[in-house]
């Protein structure tokens, strides 16, 4: 059975990457997952929130419509953490310790579901490996396309930027 696929706010920020090559990747991760199941806890769905809310509304209101498409279109189960995921967060390797808690929190709840990460969060992609389950989006040459209607919306939605490690 294929482990869940957790997503973070870096990887789905990352569409709109002010790097090129973190961009592509990002973009082509989510139009060739379009169909798949994927998990994002709550926290992680609201860092996204968070951030494009201290945009200017004029980049929000760009930006919105391609968000909420995707979220429509694409199966993402929302996700609150549990009490193993708590159980979990005293069972990460020491290497965590000195990430942020929100981070801590995240890789507790993938372990706790055996899951794997998918980020583009250079903190947490610095610890990959045994105990860690957590990989980057594959490299791409091009941003992947979505369907006409919701590449459009895309499109439209560049014109907010996001430095992925700030996320």
């Amino acid at each position: 059975m294929a482990r869940d696929l957790y997503l973070d706010a870096s990887l789905f920020m990352g569409m709109h990457s002010t790097d090129p090559s973190v961009r592509a990747a990002c973009t082509a991760f989510f139009a060739s997952h379009l169909g798949a199941r994927v998990v994002m806890t709550y926290e992680e769905v609201g860092r996204c929130d968070d951030f494009v809310w201290h945009v200017p509304r004029e980049v929000q209101d760009a930006y919105y419509p391609f968000m909420d498409v995707l979220h429509s279109v694409m199966p993402i189960d929302r996700r609150a953490y549990t009490e193993a995921d708590l159980a979990a967060l005293g069972e990460l390797p020491a290497e965590a310790d000195g990430l942020r808690l929100r981070d801590r929190l995240l890789l507790a709840a993938v372990r706790a579901a055996d899951g794997e990460l998918v980020t583009v969060n250079p903190r947490l992609l610095a610890l990959a490996g045994p105990g860690i389950p957590v990989r980057e989006p594959e490299k791409a040459a091009e941003r992947g396309m979505f369907p006409e209607e919701l590449d459009r919306l895309y499109e439209q939605s560049l014109v907010l930027e996001a430095d992925h490690a700030e996320l």
